[in-house]
């Protein structure tokens, strides 16, 4: 029989599983747990015997749950047992039967029994709720499934503690109970989540706005239709459902600086509209006696009250201030000259891609190719024509380009970008403003954008790549026989000539039509010829030596002295004569460059520093007066 102190001993070093502290018998009850719901430990040691266990009893068949007796005390919330096993003294031990108590830990029963004499020995406190060991030591019981887990023991029973407990838990964390029923949260139908774009909308209306959606939600039980409600849109209550919130007044939540401000912005708007309607009939006034109208304004517009002359006088009027962006520097662009100290027309030449071509390389940087027969053109059509370069580069840019291409001022006039009139995004090249008359005006360009607005005066022709190859290298060579025969014609209306070749080539039709006019030229002069008597007057003349006079051969002479009877006898046109002698002028002007050219330079240097010297003297002059009369006499006096 082993001492109390050694049975204490035993167990602690042996490791038994689900070693529970000694209870005392008369309040303790024995507690089973889920073997199942956790992992299986290795086995104990062997006990310290080496006898052989005894067989293990087979546990008792399972009972009917039945309801703990109040006297009892449940040791774990929520286990009970169909019956208090709870071991008492008067109850004793039977020796050879089944335990009267399970081991907690796996519902299992005791192994070998110990003597009577020594289960009375034993106090109380002293019976483990376990097993209980025999002398031997030898029984090595494995855990089984708990009793109560097996009988469905375990869990709350209906209207008990922990019954309620996980009901009022569940309600709080609105956790359903049974999956199968739906909770309330789960029943409604879910809203669209919050727009957080515009930063976290406010609560205020889900947390005190629950009385006006009640009422709503009441009103909608009760049966009324808000569709028979005048006053109830049906829309805009459902965004303000769906939103969570309520209608409120702006004027409740202005304060003092909210409502300084709306006051101020009226004075605004007020003075705004006044001002507006003061200009209105300020632009609208009628135009003065000594106030000069615009052009485009008619003198029956310039004055009345009629709303359709006050809104002409108004457009007039904007549109002279916004002319200043829009509309060339000068009304005349060209200054006032004698009709004899000027050629009778004008001819207008493009400079870029007509008689020169930049470009732009790495290498390089910027290059400036001049147009192969450009110096001939030039000095051949200045007897003509009143030459206008006209560019739509600034005239700053151009100009030393103007001054390489005729450094002897044969161009009269150089135009650029300020003379231009910028329409629709593009500048034109406006011919109304040259203060010229157009019946007399060509121009040559080789964009149609750049002459839209006078068509009928423009010859455009192709761009030169700037390649001395290029197919259309000669185009500008090639009119000038169509323009000298425009200025020595005496034609009337150069818009009238230009029309007859619309569609065409100029040059090509040109020559075209000349060459058949000298094939009926040639006829004619054939006929004449045989009709003429073979001995007459001139003939007679012509072979003592005397040359006929002008007189006789129609009266017609050219500038040069030449007459063009005499021309006509040598079987010469009169475009013919004309070519040849303005290619005597030409060759005329060439020598003089040629001869005096670079004297015409210098001299032109000379006079230009001189210029700039005068000026330069005046400035100083009139800078040294300004400091004189400031305080500054002393320096000026030794100037």
């Amino acid at each position: 029989m082993l001492s109390r102190a050694a049975l204490r001993a035993v167990q602690s070093s042996t490791h038994l599983r689900h070693a529970s502290p000694l209870i005392p018998a008369t309040s303790s009850r024995l507690r089973t747990y889920a073997s199942g719901s956790k992992p299986p430990r290795a086995p104990p040691p062997p006990p310290l015997a080496a006898s052989k266990p005894a067989r293990r009893p087979a546990p008792p068949p399972p009972k009917p749950a039945q309801q703990p007796s109040k006297g009892a005390r449940q040791t774990s919330p929520g286990t009970s047992f169909p019956k208090d096993q709870t071991w008492k003294p008067q109850d004793g031990i039977k020796l050879g039967g089944p335990a009267a108590a399970t081991v907690s830990g796996a519902g299992q029963p005791v192994g070998q029994a110990v003597g009577k004499d020594e289960a009375a020995s034993l106090e109380p406190d002293e019976v483990t709720s376990d097993r209980v060991v025999d002398s031997g030591l030898k029984q090595d019981v494995k855990g089984e499934k708990p009793l109560a887990q097996e009988i469905n023991a375990d869990g709350p029973e209906p209207g008990d503690i922990r019954h309620q407990t996980h009901e009022a838990q569940a309600q709080a964390e609105n956790i359903p109970q049974h999956p199968s029923e739906p909770t309330e949260a789960q029943s409604r139908p879910q809203q669209p989540l919050p727009d957080l774009r515009q930063g976290i909308p406010s609560t205020f209306n889900l947390e005190f706005g629950q009385g006006k959606q009640a009422s709503q939600r009441a009103e909608a039980e009760s049966g009324q239709n808000p569709e028979l409600d005048l006053t109830y849109e049906a829309s805009e209550g459902q965004q303000q459902r769906d939103r969570g919130e309520r209608d409120y007044d702006n004027s409740a939540y202005e304060t003092s600086l909210d409502r300084r401000r709306a006051r101020l912005a009226n004075y605004m708007y007020a003075t705004i509209l006044a001002a507006a309607v003061g200009g209105a009939f300020w632009f609208s006034r009628p135009f003065g006696a000594e106030e000069g109208h615009p052009a485009s304004l008619s003198p029956e517009e310039a004055s009345g009250w009629s709303p359709g002359k006050m809104y002409a006088r108004v457009r007039a009027r904007w549109g002279d201030q916004l002319g200043y962006y829009t509309e060339p520097a000068f009304p005349k662009l060209l200054p006032e000259m004698p009709e004899n100290q000027r050629p009778p027309f004008t001819l207008v030449i493009a400079l870029e891609d007509l008689m020169i071509h930049t470009t732009w390389d790495r290498e390089h940087g910027y290059r400036t190719a001049k147009r192969p027969g450009l110096d001939y053109f030039i000095r051949y059509l200045q007897q003509y024509y009143e030459l206008v370069l006209f560019t739509n580069v600034p005239l700053a840019m151009a100009d030393p380009v103007i001054r390489k291409l005729d450094p002897y001022h044969l161009i009269m006039w150089s135009l650029g970008r300020e003379a231009t009139k910028y329409e629709g995004g593009e500048y034109v090249k406006d011919l109304a403003y040259l203060n010229r008359d157009l019946k007399k005006v060509l121009i040559v360009d080789t964009e149609k954008r750049h002459v839209k607005n006078q068509p009928e005066n423009a010859i455009v022709i192709p761009k030169w790549s700037g390649d001395p190859k290029d197919p259309h290298t000669k185009d500008l060579v090639a009119l000038i026989p169509f323009l000298e025969y425009v200025a020595t014609m005496g034609i009337d209306d150069v818009r009238t000539v230009l029309k007859s070749f619309e569609g065409t080539a100029v040059p090509e039709e040109f020559a075209r039509r000349e060459a058949e006019a000298r094939k009926k030229f040639h006829a004619q002069l054939e006929e004449e010829r045989k009709k003429r008597p073979k001995r007459s007057l001139g003939s007679l003349g012509s072979a003592l030596g005397i040359k006929s006079s002008p007189q006789m051969g129609g009266g017609m002479v050219l500038a040069d002295g030449q007459s063009v009877a005499e021309g006509f006898a040598q079987g010469k046109m009169l475009s013919d004569q004309i070519r040849e002698q303005g290619q005597r002028q030409y060759e005329y002007i060439e020598k003089q460059i040629r001869e005096h050219g670079e004297q015409w330079l210098k001299d032109e240097k000379e006079e230009t520093d001189k210029m700039m010297q005068a000026e330069m003297k005046n400035m100083k002059k009139s800078w040294f007066g300004f400091m004189g009369g400031s305080g500054g006499g002393g320096e000026a006096k030794k100037e």
